[in-house]
């Protein structure tokens, strides 16, 4: 007859079956021997860390009981003290429990679970060629300048840099980014209303609490548009209002129409379109902004590469105090850097300031002084201009790619930024079916109508192409695999 106990948590086991399969015998030997192995001063607490794994990964399931402390001792040839300390400190944390006279057991408040780390970097799984947009070639990083910053920083800074900063960021970077953004993108760059950021999302988030807080529960969006804009909002208790395009940008009419008090535009090259804002529709943009009230949210992701000609200066230069402005370094150097910018009215300063301190307290100085240092040095500069030249080759690439093998192929939009609208023949359609039979051939990509929140027409194959992080071999190979072509080399 088999006979049974109860534990000191309240549960039963059949006698014999806890004991055997916990820590006796060898078994303690296979567990914690590793742990013991490791140098004196370290090895209570390399003692405890190996039990309390053995009872999160369930190798010591809930009721087991452990052997007494002479006993382990005796077996890992350490002393009593050193096994008594261990139980001792993870019968405080609950892992163990322990009651006088019925020896030492495992708590039955501890549920196994395997620990795992997922990947959700947004991806394409099973591409041979990635056409989706928004990532730059993470190859063109410049390790070595970075690398030179980084240790000019780490030896030349003062000890208080590492403390808390200004929510604004450090005023060396506000200055040097001032300087640029002035030089660069046209704007009055004011470095007391300048706000480092974690890229352009939190820039976003940022402003939407401050509208909201103001009273505004609606903000306007380009339709099509970045399909983040609706999430960011919302985290923020905001919501969106699509509003259409024209040729010239934002349809001024629409948005009148919407009741909105902010809008959120893409001037210098819109996404995903490809067009830039005539000077006539950036005018009365701005005269929207002013009979309102408004804000205008200028979102510069890529306006500095422009391929035919100067590009255009910011809209925030025409009116300060009704633009915001905001840029990020994940075009330029990578977005894994989570760097940002955002340049906003007075009116809004204070606000803006005060929520970034209350979400995060201030980016990271480190990685602040660090990029001060990259522009004070012209490194910057010198990225930008590498990254011009590579995207320029692969837009390039891409277009005589289309022309070749999508014979009737339109691209449209500016030449400038990291994608092309690529509007290809009747013959190709209709649109889903394009897109499938391209999946299958291992080509990934996106059609405008993605972007778009309003369902449209999808007999016509529209296409936004992202190029910048392809090599032309790539582009080539990718364009091949979209038109049929049975040759892979380049891939």
């Amino acid at each position: 007859m088999t006979s049974s106990r109860t534990n000191p948590d309240g549960s039963t086991d059949p006698e014999g079956l806890s004991d055997p399969e916990g820590l006796t015998g060898s078994a303690a030997w296979e567990l914690l021997l590793p742990a013991v192995s490791t140098p004196a001063r370290t090895r209570g607490r390399s003692l405890q860390a190996a039990l309390r794994e053995a009872v999160r990964s369930g190798r010591l399931a809930p009721g087991t009981r452990l052997p007494s402390s002479r006993d382990l001792a005796a077996d890992l040839g350490v002393s009593r003290g050193l096994v008594t300390e261990a139980y001792e400190q993870l019968t405080a944390e609950g892992y163990l429990r322990s009651d006088r006279g019925a020896g030492t057991w495992v708590s039955g408040a501890v549920r196994a679970a395997r620990p795992r780390a997922r990947d959700l970097a947004p991806r394409s799984p099973g591409a041979r060629v990635d056409f989706v947009p928004g990532t730059p070639d993470l190859s063109l990083f410049p390790r070595a300048a970075w690398a030179a910053a980084q240790r000019g920083v780490l030896a030349e800074s003062p000890h208080d840099l590492l403390g808390y900063p200004d929510p604004r960021g450090l005023p060396r970077l506000r200055t040097a980014l001032a300087e640029l953004l002035a030089r660069r993108r046209g704007v009055v760059a004011d470095p007391e209303r300048l706000i480092v950021v974690s890229g352009v999302a939190q820039a976003t988030a940022l402003l939407g609490f401050v509208l909201h807080a103001r009273g505004m529960r609606t903000v306007g969006v380009e339709d099509p548009g970045s399909p983040q804009h609706d999430a960011l909002y919302a985290s923020s208790g905001v919501g969106t209002v699509p509003l259409p395009l024209d040729d010239e940008g934002l349809a001024i009419g629409p948005l009148r129409a919407s009741g909105v008090r902010a809008v959120v535009v893409t001037p210098a090259h819109q996404f995903p379109t490809g067009i830039a804002y005539s000077a006539r529709r950036r005018a009365q943009l701005l005269d929207w902004a002013r009979s309102v009230d408004g804000l205008v949210f200028e979102d510069d992701y890529d306006g500095d590469f422009r391929y035919d000609r100067a590009p255009v200066g910011a809209l925030q230069g025409l009116d300060p105090e009704h633009v915001a402005y905001a840029g990020s370094v994940s075009k330029s150097l990578a977005p894994g850097l989570r760097l940002g910018w955002l340049l906003v009215p007075e009116s809004l300063a204070d606000e803006v300031v005060e929520r970034k301190r209350t979400m995060d307290l201030g980016h990271p100085t480190l990685d602040q002084a660090l990029f001060a240092r990259f522009l004070e040095r012209g490194d910057y500069d010198r990225q930008l201009r590498r990254c011009q030249r590579a995207y320029r080759q692969r837009r390039d690439t891409l277009v005589a790619a289309l022309e070749e093998h999508f014979p009737g192929a339109e691209v449209t939009g500016i030449a400038a930024g990291l994608h092309v609208i690529a509007e290809l023949p009747e013959k190709y359609g209709p649109q889903d079916d394009f897109l499938e039979r391209a999946a299958s051939a291992g080509v990934a990509m996106r059609p405008l109508t993605a972007y778009a929140h309003a369902r449209a027409d999808d007999a016509v194959v529209r296409l936004v192409l992202g190029y910048a992080h392809l090599s032309p071999g790539r582009i080539r190979a990718g364009v091949r695999l979209m038109a049929g072509a049975r040759h892979t080399d380049g891939l």
